[in-house]
């Protein structure tokens, strides 16, 4: 090795050391709240040393994966900021007294106890998983219907498509309000009362709202899936005598078994994780006379709502992040199972 070879790495591994110094104490500083005026041009500092230190390293062999890896870094430090640091930090804080700007103390579990002691939350949980199970069964259900009726040979399948898509394109605060007034004026002259009046008639409104805005996102979904069914297997089938109950249940439902999952997996994160039509068209709002031998006034508020609420309207940023926490864990398991279940079922199929 040269001395001219000798320097370079020499100066790259400087470079590389004061890079990943700098990035830490940025990020250090950022997090313990410090007043130092630099921090964000201390971050970048760091970030572009450590990566002329990488570019600078004397070596043709892995020469070509560090170009491949600087090129990749902008997708992996902003999956890093914006999902993995808040995460980590985020279980951190659940276990202090944070305020939403800075902590004092370390509480332990305590927010989490707090969490299974109050009803309000354990009723959001419930019907949070009621609305999940009506939810992956009637968006599912449907949207493979309107899958069936979009792949036929009916004439104007594109304006079908579109029509059936479009709800889809409407924000859920947009789409809250209109049903709201839809629920609350419209309807009225035939129901004599509102919809949203009333909790459990509340509660069947989200779910035709949440129902009729993504259907049409997972009939898509279905349409791909039926659309890529071979068609010399169709052709085979109704040539064999097959009729059309015997070619969708015996053909197309298990040809796009690996369609039903994804539909499926998509559905349940998205029930779980409903809020805002749920903000929007009723806020939570809706009495449980006795719950847990209380009487509670959020008999809509589903979990994502509560945690918003717990922390922003109650300023209880600590218990909304523990609430969050096991929130993570939840959907996280759930999902897992169902992914599993689908994918033993594909198998079977």
């Amino acid at each position: 090795m040269g001395t001219n070879e000798q320097g370079s790495k020499g100066l790259s591994f400087i470079l590389l050391a004061a890079g990943i110094v700098m990035t830490i104490a940025a990020l250090g500083l950022d997090i313990t709240g410090s007043s130092f005026a630099f921090r964000g041009e201390l971050l970048i500092l760091g970030i572009v040393l450590f990566f002329i230190g990488l570019y600078m390293i004397p070596t043709k062999k892995h020469h070509r994966k560090i170009i491949y890896f600087i090129f990749l870094f902008p997708l992996l430090f902003t999956f890093a900021v914006t999902v993995i640091i808040p995460l980590v930090l985020g279980i951190g804080y659940s276990f202090t007294d944070w305020t939403g700007i800075r902590f004092t103390q370390f509480v332990g579990l305590s927010n989490y106890t707090s969490m299974f002691k109050d009803p309000a939350f354990i009723w959001s949980v419930l019907i949070t998983f009621l609305f999940v199970i009506f939810n992956m069964i009637l968006v599912n259900l449907i949207a493979f219907l309107l899958a069936l009726l979009c792949t036929s040979t009916i004439k104007g399948i594109g304006f079908f498509r579109t029509a059936y898509f479009l709800p889809n394109l409407i924000g859920g605060i947009v789409l809250g309000y209109i049903w709201q007034f839809v629920f609350s004026n419209v309807l009225i002259s035939i129901t004599k009362t509102s919809w949203l009046s009333q909790t459990k008639m509340a509660m069947v409104a989200i779910i035709i709202v949440y129902i009729w805005q993504y259907a049409g996102y997972i009939m898509l979904i279905y349409i791909t899936g039926l659309t890529q069914v071979p068609g010399d297997v169709l052709e085979a089938a109704s040539i064999d005598g097959a009729n059309g109950i015997q070619t969708l249940f015996n053909i197309k439902i298990p040809m796009i078994a690996s369609t039903i999952t994804i539909c499926t997996f998509l559905t349940l994160t998205s029930a779980f994780k409903q809020f805002d039509v749920n903000m929007a068209l009723t806020n939570g709002a809706g009495s449980v006379p006795n719950f847990m031998g209380n009487y509670l006034s959020n008999g809509t508020q589903m979990l994502a709502l509560n945690i918003y609420n717990t922390a922003i309207a109650k300023n209880s940023y600590a218990l909304g992040q523990a609430k969050a926490v096991l929130f993570f864990i939840i959907l996280a398991c759930v999902s897992l199972i169902q992914v599993r279940i689908s994918n033993k079922k594909e198998v079977e199929m």
